[in-house]
């Protein structure tokens, strides 16, 4: 039977808003192959070429939040529309930076515009597709853009770096940032007028991104000063009270806080950006490390590094349009236990790189494992943290959601990229050889990815319980249905 005209409408909606998601996620990820080239050019140190990966990240997860939010007040096309053109100015800002201040703070830009078009692209799947199967199945393929676009980052890195320079990789977003925006005023449905008397949480934005930027400066200056220096024990303090004085504003004093802590009411939406959060800290670390061990360790060239990525990227996409049946036929706690199960058994086969190794045996098993463990895990959390929440809500659980994801991807690189570092420095104070104290620097870090994962299989299984029939959508002011969707009763 032919697909009816509003199939076809949904069907287009979700090819528009997923290709607008492999585009930021892939800008996570694309980086990585380049990131030697960048060092060569504009004369980086190593822990500073964090922050062309780190500048990026931590606006898009600092600001999710506020755009998910702005979401709910202004309409869902207004701010997917924004975000885009800002993504696309921001990245032909980067292709054409040529010292590192301007590469870092064009970044920094391109990763607002990410926020945007992430929270509100999840918010249009999360109110445009009916709870349940339908719903299932369109965050199957939300959840494999996403986890497509950070495998096939590196691959067209690598093409991109080797054919046509560093700066290519920024520039490809530009007409795709045209084009997704032309097809948003025709495809997404037009929104309403913008929410009366509502304000917009500036302060709630600049407090969490600032608190994040904070944490994660205190956690990269430990390879240069130690945990116990000044200059590290101060922007960790500072995150502490900058964080702090976050909630307290959200909670007690702006009459439309940014994230209404109401929302953390909801016992699978904490469980899951928490899950989240510990499987991007494991996986997204591992294809910045991986991308660096086949460089500088067995000697590919930024093409080859990118096309030693392309099963990881199948491994994702495949594993992530399945899980939807998985979900539906065993529930959503068991796929996704088992999916963080498979991901700490990737990275923890990774930890065993070493100066000898090689592709096939090091890195090609461990990767796809942990790569199906990232699709078959993604996908399931994303489904139950959205499970339940009000349409006038959407905007704001999206954001939490990607704030984890984003956020733990962060704070996950700052963290293992410093003890890498520094056990590599260790090494070589002790007489090994370049090679041999990168590879140990490198494993070091994808076990205690592994560990990340293992602790996330660990809150699947013990906190994900089936929510509460009748239990009111946040944000809604009538009683819920009770929940009829069997992958939430197991």
């Amino acid at each position: 039977m032919a697909p009816t005209r509003t199939e076809r409408n949904s069907n287009y909606l979700l090819i528009l808003v997923c290709l607008a998601q492999f585009m930021v996620i892939l800008d996570v990820a694309i980086v990585n192959v380049a990131l030697p080239s960048i060092h060569d050019s504009l004369g980086f140190s190593q822990t500073g070429l964090q922050w062309v990966v780190n500048a990026y990240t931590l606006t898009f997860a600092g600001f999710l939040m506020l755009g998910g939010r702005a979401c709910d007040l202004f309409g869902r096309r207004r701010v997917f529309l924004g975000g885009t053109i800002l993504f696309a100015l921001a990245s032909l800002a980067c292709a054409l930076a040529d010292d590192r201040t301007l590469l870092v703070a064009a970044r920094a830009v391109q990763g607002l515009g990410a926020a945007v078009i992430s929270a509100a692209s999840l918010a249009i799947v999360t109110t445009a597709f009916e709870e349940g199967h339908e719903r299932n199945r369109a965050l199957g393929v939300w959840g494999a853009m996403a986890g497509l676009g950070g495998a096939t980052g590196v691959l067209l890195g690598g093409l991109l770096t080797q054919g046509f320079g560093w700066p290519s990789i920024f520039l490809i977003n530009v007409p795709i940032g045209i084009m997704v925006a032309l097809a948003a005023r025709r495809e997404i449905p037009a929104d309403g007028e913008p929410a009366p008397g509502r304000q917009f949480d500036f302060a709630g934005a600049v407090l969490v991104s600032a608190g994040l930027t904070a944490l994660v400066y205190g956690i990269v200056r430990t390879d240069d000063l130690g945990w116990g220096s000044p200059g590290v024990l101060l922007p960790l303090l500072g995150a502490a009270l900058i964080l702090g004085l976050f909630v307290l504003v959200e909670g007690r004093l702006v009459r439309d806080p940014l994230v209404p802590l109401r929302i953390f009411q909801i016992p699978q939406l904490r469980a899951a950006s928490l899950i989240i959060a510990l499987l991007f800290a494991g996986v997204f670390a591992m294809w910045f490390f991986l991308s660096l061990y086949l460089q500088q360790v067995l000697g590919q060239d930024a093409l080859q590094a990118g096309l030693s990525f392309l099963p990881l990227t199948i491994g994702v996409a495949g594993s992530s349009t399945i899980v939807p049946k998985l979900v539906a036929r065993f529930g959503v706690r068991p796929v996704l236990t088992a999916g963080m199960l498979i991901a700490a058994l990737g990275l923890f086969w990774l930890s065993d790189l070493r100066s000898g190794g090689s592709y096939l045996a090091d890195v090609l098993p461990g990767g796809v494992l942990a790569t199906i463990g990232l699709g078959s895990s993604l996908v399931p959390a994303t489904i139950i943290g959205v499970k339940g929440v009000a349409a006038a809500e959407s905007g704001l659980a999206s954001g939490i959601l990607n704030t984890s994801r984003l956020g733990g991807g962060t704070i996950g690189l700052a963290a293992l990229a410093t003890l890498a570092a520094s056990h590599t420095n260790s090494e070589l104070a002790g007489g090994a050889g370049q090679l041999a104290a990168l590879s140990d620097g490198y494993s070091l870090a994808l076990l205690l990815g592994a560990a990340c994962c293992l602790a996330g299989a660990i809150v699947a299984a013990v906190l994900l319980r089936e929510p509460r029939a009748g239990r009111p959508p946040v944000g809604s002011g009538r009683a819920a249905e009770p929940a009829t969707d069997p992958a939430l009763h197991r």
